[in-house]
């Protein structure tokens, strides 16, 4: 049999377009000559959809979708992704289903057992559960369907079994000679080398060849690598689709090995080519075609910089220099420099009359108060305001430029340094933005290229230069020390008292667990950021904001 896998980006809720693009790469699979082409999970609306679901007439625009995409599929058989009404008097209205068309007809439906409702996912709000597992015959094959986290329920793989039921056992036993699953699994760094573990023990177990296809691009915060593949019944790699961009994969089953694309990418280039892609299809999708951001010369707006250039191209970027008083002059030269080697747009603009006239507004009722945090945020508040109004009158998207570090302990300031409508490295710490920046600087020197990130910007000491002398470590730890705490803490869900156990002190691993439970408050009120670690703030990570939780309460200290 010979297959395609196409690999598609989606845009969320354009039906029409989406079935535009499966019903190309139809017409390009037939002219390769392939008998069946397999789409990823709800293809046809994009994932994730959220509560676009729960809009009647999204319904209708699918089953039309299908019916278009099954009146195209003539002398290829195609399996599409779609949500179908559940015809049960009970449980949730929707099944998250697969359609398998062919010469007009819906030959099969089959629908997802295995809904996640973990980090990001919450499909249980949607969908109701599979009634038991499909299989269907093609030709001479029984083929087996599954959906995305059908194939995650392997404990000697995945460690715990999560769920009661087993798909692929069920798919297997009941006779599957190839089973097919369809997928929407998001990016984070390392899961594409679990995935190709997961996928090809389960072929060796059961004794057949898996099919997978993922779906690729970005969706608000969640990035899709694609990396499809397919295995043969020995747990080999026959076939795999490109990482990070679309792409048709045609193969014969069996047939010869057809690894004919580079291998995935892994470590900080598939960071840094996550990031590139995340931020070209928000801006894209939403809508915009250039971008602004405020340049301090320090290394995260540099890094934010050199990734909005490649996704968007440099002639439609636009970096800001904001000195004020207490800006040092490298700062700014550092910046200069970045905006040059890149060849951004790059301009001046001085806070310091904005600033004087903020203080004088205020003196009456500051006069009384020591001078402190209010005084130095007046600073980034006038820088935020001063980027808005560019990022309103020429429509640019407002790039913030926090990293995961100074998220996680609100060492960002709201309504500042916060304006924006992407936060690029939100989910990157500190230490791994400088990894970036030294990747970054990397390649560009490999392709002939300019260096585009200063020696200084990765050099000098951190400094949100509010103050006279200020560096970050006046009031965070040192950040290869904040990171490993926070990666615990955060990504790992570790006790304060395990930590402890690890060798970390004591004060200050209480001081960084208080610091990220009180800041809750300004997280929620941050712009959407992309998601590339296991564990991102944001959408996947539900933390009320009027608590008091304190990590070391009503639990016993080891000795």
């Amino acid at each position: 049999m010979r297959i395609a896998m196409a690999q598609l980006n989606p845009i969320v809720g354009d039906i029409a377009g989406n079935t535009r693009r499966i019903i190309a790469a139809m017409d390009q699979a037939i002219q390769q000559g392939a008998e069946l082409i397999v789409t990823p999970e709800l293809s046809v609306i994009g994932y994730p959809p959220r509560d676009l679901l729960l809009k009647p007439t999204v319904l209708w625009q699918m089953r039309e979708a299908v019916d278009q995409i099954a009146r195209h599929s003539n002398g290829i058989t195609t399996m599409v992704g779609y949500a179908q009404e559940n015809p049960q008097p009970s449980g949730r209205t929707l099944y998250n289903a697969v359609a398998v068309v062919r010469d007009g007809n819906v030959l099969h439906r089959g629908v997802k057992s295995l809904l996640p409702t973990y980090d990001v996912f919450d499909e249980s709000r949607y969908f109701e559960p599979g009634p038991k597992t499909e299989t269907m015959m093609l030709g001479a094959q029984r083929i087996g369907l599954s959906i995305c986290e059908d194939l995650w329920n392997d404990q000697q793989i995945v460690g715990r079994q999560m769920y009661h039921f087993n798909p692929v056992e069920a798919l297997a036993k009941a006779g599957s000679n190839i089973l097919v699953n369809i997928s929407a699994s998001p990016f984070t760094l390392g899961k594409n080398d679990f995935r190709r573990k997961l996928i090809s023990h389960h072929a060796r177990r059961w004794n057949m060849p898996i099919i997978y296809v993922n779906q690729v691009g970005a969706n608000d915060e969640l990035i899709f690598d694609g990396c499809s593949m397919a295995f043969d019944a020995a747990g080999n790699l026959l076939a795999q689709g490109k990482d990070f961009q679309e792409d048709l994969v045609v193969f014969d089953l069996p047939g010869p090995v057809k690894l004919d694309c580079p291998p995935p990418r892994t470590g900080m280039a598939s960071i840094h080519a996550a990031l590139v892609l995340g931020l070209r299809d928000y801006a894209h999708k939403c809508g915009f075609k250039t971008a602004v951001l405020g340049l301090s010369g320090g290394i995260d707006s540099a890094v934010v910089t050199a990734l909005a250039a490649e996704a968007l191209g440099k002639d439609n970027v636009t970096g800001v220099a904001l000195p004020s008083r207490y800006s040092s002059e490298h700062s700014l030269s550092d910046a200069r420099k970045l905006a040059e080697a890149i060849g951004i747009h790059f301009h001046i603009l001085p806070i310091e009359t904005a600033h004087q006239a903020m203080e004088k507004t205020l003196q009456d009722l500051f006069d009384h108060a020591a001078p402190g945090l209010a005084e130095e945020n007046l600073q980034a508040r006038i820088r935020g305001n001063l980027l808005m109004a560019l990022s309103n009158k020429f429509g640019h998207l407002l790039l913030t430029t926090g990293n995961k570090s100074e998220v996680a302990t609100g060492y960002c300031t709201l309504y500042g340094d916060m304006c924006g409508g992407l936060a690029v490295i939100s989910d990157v710490p500190k230490m791994m933005v400088y990894e970036l920046a030294q990747y970054i600087n990397q390649q560009r020197i490999c392709t002939g290229a300019p260096a585009a990130i200063p020696a200084g910007s990765i050099t000098k000491p951190p400094s949100a230069e509010l103050r006279p002398n200020q560096t970050d470590q006046d009031s965070l730890p040192p950040y290869p020390v904040l990171d490993a705490i926070l990666q615990l803490y955060v990504e790992e869900e570790k006790s304060v008292w395990e930590i402890i156990r690890d060798g970390f002190d004591k004060a200050t691993v209480l001081r960084v667990a208080r610091l990220v439970d009180i800041n809750e408050y300004k997280r929620k009120q941050m712009p959407p950021g992309l998601k590339v670690t296991s564990r991102a703030f944001g959408y996947g990570r539900r933390m009320p904001i009027a608590q008091r939780y304190d990590p070391a309460a009503m639990a016993k200290e080891p000795t």
